[in-house]
């Protein structure tokens, strides 16, 4: 089932205005069910245009390329994984980082089982070809979902700081500089080995998602849900919060 890209009606817009945010949704939510049927090379404004009934021209009003849709695309759907993350994350009190972990994880995998395409898109497979027209609504939500996963980590760091198993010997200049700055200035209290965590953290929250997004695990075990979730505890418990 294709990500669904819905708008918000505001009583105060026009009609012709409420009926441009439809159309421009349902061609979103088109162009991720091409993609879930013919890769990502198959997102192709002409595409979209056959099947809504439309002519080029008009669809180009909308996107006047394929790679602004891709970018919108990208845009929305990060948006809404990090939403969704963040919304059960902030359910669990600050002073529960394992029971943060969880949550966070947790609604990963149900926004990714929800939203297969997406998840590809944003996570998976790259679109031939795409050059991003701008730095886009996608690198807000990026970035949000990077000091999201960091916060995790520092709010653990107390305790996973004090296992010798958790960090090796790490420099800032082992990272990404631009990454690396970001991290500094927000959490001024995580060494580098925190930030080497927090990538660890990453791939294991996401490593057996992509493979159940990719049908690897249906075919191996019944329940990936109970699989994902052992995983997810001993991460935690690896770092020292004992859930």
């Amino acid at each position: 089932m294709p990500c669904k890209l819905s708008t918000v009606s505001d009583p105060r817009t026009s009609r012709r205005d409420r009926l441009r945010a439809q159309t421009s949704a349902e061609i979103k939510t088109i162009a991720l069910q091409l993609m879930a049927d013919g890769g990502p090379d198959a997102i192709s404004l002409r595409a979209i245009a056959r099947e809504m009934g439309m002519t080029a021209g008009a669809i180009y009003s909308y996107f006047p390329t394929r790679d602004h849709l891709v970018t919108t695309l990208i845009g929305d759907v990060y948006t809404s994984a990090v939403d969704a993350a963040e919304a059960a994350r902030d359910a669990v009190p600050a002073d529960d980082p394992g029971g943060r972990i969880l949550a966070w994880a947790r609604a990963m995998r149900e926004w990714a089982l929800a939203n297969p395409e997406g998840f590809r898109l944003i996570y998976g497979d790259p679109v031939p070809g795409y050059r991003p027209p701008g730095e886009g609504p996608g690198k807000e939500a990026e970035a949000r979902a990077c000091a999201g996963i960091v916060g995790l980590v520092a709010a653990a760091w107390p305790a996973a700081g004090e296992r010798a198993s958790v960090g090796g010997d790490y420099a800032w200049a082992d990272f990404d500089p631009a990454m690396a700055a970001h991290v500094q200035e927000d959490f001024p209290d995580l060494p580098p080995a925190g930030l080497a965590v927090t990538l660890r953290v990453w791939g294991r929250m996401h490593g057996l998602i992509a493979l159940e997004i990719y049908g690897h695990l249906r075919t191996l075990v019944h329940d990936p849900a109970a699989i994902y979730d052992d995983e997810m505890r001993d991460l935690v418990a690896s770092l020292g919060l004992g859930r």
